[in-house]
């Protein structure tokens, strides 16, 4: 009876003490050091300061990041500091890079994975702003807004040179169906047209209302196609003169994904020449415009200069709402993340 009291009393210890460990996860992950290299919303320092040692260095350089987050097990970046090789092996102790957004395009992935670098995005943060974004730049175009606002400021009143087109009954190619492309197509449920959508990597589609095709499909049967991709060497310049003349002629080309993906030299010979009748992107290939050479200076200007273009500054997924949505989605995950290598190193013990 003695040793059954005995086991028993052990036993509530053992429980009482791991229901106060997973209670309070900073009692495991208070060891680990993250550096924060870039904006983030103040609910991100917030969370984390509960769980870890922050370092916050919201004015890092290229040139400085080495030295100073050596240390860290954890980054937490946006777009500021370009995690190459060069960088990453001189970073012994990192554990995780945490992206505050979609794209993982300045870090470089497989060598981050032979180090045994994990990888954190938070695309669930931003998805709603990108299609938004993007059923805005769809809608300008189509109903001519920008250039009808431009002529009005100057005085001049002309209806049927903005005569818009309707998006009901047109085919709309989404290329790239993940979670910005998704959210897209919910967006476009309402508009009574055909939607298909293409994604070399996903073959999942969430929607009856959507149809999910191969590459050659979504190409030469898209009135409008709009790209949710991200940049990686199979993707850069996938929108060349080669692809643009496989679409439809007066195809409408809409990208919110990364500059990158474009041949901006294909793109502007395929507008004056009438194969893509419009063109909206948030993003070029070189967003550093105080640093443009005199042939992009050449191309951007040419590019701007066009009525059935609308250009905007890499703010498809920079809303109110997705700066706080960032913060939380990614946040959880770091800490996440931080409770599972401390469950595995545990278990190593035992």
């Amino acid at each position: 009876m003695e040793g059954w009291v005995r086991f028993v009393l052990l036993l509530s210890i053992v429980v009482l003490f791991c229901s106060g460990l997973f209670a309070h996860p900073n009692m495991i992950t208070k060891r680990l050091k993250i550096s924060i290299v870039d904006d983030f919303h103040p609910l991100f320092l917030e969370r984390l300061s509960q769980y870890f040692e922050v370092d916050y260095q919201p004015q890092i350089n290229q040139a400085n990041v080495i030295q100073i987050i050596k240390d860290s097990e954890i980054v937490a970046v946006r777009s500021k500091i370009n995690f190459n090789e060069a960088v990453l092996s001189q970073l012994p102790k990192l554990k995780c890079i945490a992206r505050g957004g979609a794209g993982m395009d300045n870090i470089d992935e497989e060598y981050s994975k032979s180090k045994g670098i994990a990888l954190l995005n938070a695309p669930e943060g931003n998805r709603d702003a990108v299609a938004e974004h993007t059923m805005g730049l769809l809608l300008s175009l189509s109903n001519n807004i920008v250039k009808g606002h431009q002529e009005i400021t100057n005085f001049q009143f002309n209806r049927e040179d903005n005569r818009g087109w309707e998006i009901g009954g047109k085919t709309i190619g989404i290329f790239g169906f993940g979670n910005t492309g998704t959210s897209f197509a919910k967006r476009l449920q309402g508009f009574d047209c055909k939607i298909i959508a293409y994604d070399k990597f996903h073959d999942s589609n969430p929607f009856d209302f959507v149809k999910i095709v191969d590459f050659q499909e979504i190409i030469n049967q898209s009135d409008v196609i709009s790209f949710h991709i991200p940049l990686t060497q199979f993707t850069s310049k996938l929108i060349d003169e080669r692809l643009i003349n496989q679409c439809k002629h007066g195809v409408v080309m809409i990208n919110t994904s990364r500059g990158g993906i474009v041949n901006q030299a294909d793109v502007l010979s395929g507008i004056n020449s009438g194969k893509i009748k419009q063109y909206g992107t948030d993003v070029l290939e070189n967003e550093n415009l105080n640093e443009m050479s005199v042939k992009e200076r050449g191309e951007l200007s040419a590019l701007i200069s066009k009525n059935q273009v609308i250009v905007t500054p890499h703010v498809a997924g920079w809303t109110h709402e997705s700066y706080f949505k960032i913060a939380e989605v990614l946040s959880q995950k770091i800490i996440d993340f931080s409770i599972k290598i401390k469950k595995n190193h545990m278990n190593l013990e035992l």
